[in-house]
């Protein structure tokens, strides 16, 4: 995959800038376009990798228009964009099938129009009989990438499907580190666990499976599992435990 031209949807997020750099150091990209919607996130983004090679697009997934025109000359295409907090999915979710079905939709669309050669999306182990709507339309996205193989006769499509990413932006690591600080931390139940991987690891696997995709595949890592009580006594083992419930499938 040398010398190719990238997109990354999502392309300010943890793993996306992550995946800038893995790129820029070992692909000798011809140009690779960062697609997100955040401008304030992209200037900062530019100031850390300031590269000739990259190309910043203010866009957002559900616009298929501004999608295709981000598309032209593009080989492959990283879908990493979504909104991935579970409450924030329940209380809003309109906007969760919006981004993460219909924008999955629309990458996949202007991704058959351009010809982009290989095109993966980042799924979530969440999607699995899924219990929440975020689950449930990671779910769908899969189904959709899977199929769209039928639709296409010169692009590939496929899926990464992992757990919690350690320490991203969100993840329940620094959320208890923040928690620590009032000398409490907050958990659902002794007994839940996730299973996590680390972001290098998480990129690395990605592009793996780019390098091996034929399209229409699931690629699943082998990861352990800990339980988050686990998690928060090595974080901050002086602080009080609460538990707080598990979260119901539906918030009031």
């Amino acid at each position: 995959m040398l010398n190719k031209t990238w997109l990354i949807t999502g392309g300010t997020g943890s793993f996306g800038k992550e995946v800038v750099k893995t790129i820029l150091n070992e692909y000798q990209p011809v140009k690779i376009i960062v697609f997100s919607r955040d401008e304030l996130k992209q200037f900062e983004m530019a100031n850390v990798l300031n590269d000739e090679r990259i190309r910043y697009f203010i866009g957002d997934v559900r616009d298929l228009g501004r999608l295709r025109m981000a598309m032209n000359d593009v080989n492959v295409c990283i879908h990493a964009a979504a909104l991935k907090q579970v409450p924030t999915a329940e209380y809003n979710p309109f906007e969760c099938v919006k981004t993460n079905i219909i924008g999955s939709q629309n990458v996949i669309q202007a991704c058959i129009d351009l010809n982009v050669e290989r095109v993966i999306a980042l799924s979530t182990d969440k999607a699995v009989h899924p219990v929440n709507l975020y689950g449930k339309t990671k779910a769908v996205m899969e189904n959709l990438f899977i199929a769209a193989n039928h639709y296409s006769r010169h692009t590939a499509l496929s899926v990464v499907r992992y757990g919690n990413v350690e320490g991203s932006r969100g993840s329940v690591i620094p959320m208890f580190r923040e928690q620590a600080k009032t000398g409490t931390l907050y958990i659902t139940h002794p007994d839940m666990t996730r299973f996590w991987i680390t972001l290098n690891e998480g990129v690395r696997f990605v592009l793996y499976a780019l390098s091996k995709m034929t399209g229409g595949e699931i690629f699943v890592p082998k990861l352990n599992a800990t339980k988050i009580i686990d998690i928060a006594l090595n974080i901050a083992p002086e602080c009080n435990i609460e538990y707080i419930g598990i979260r119901p499938e539906n918030y009031d």
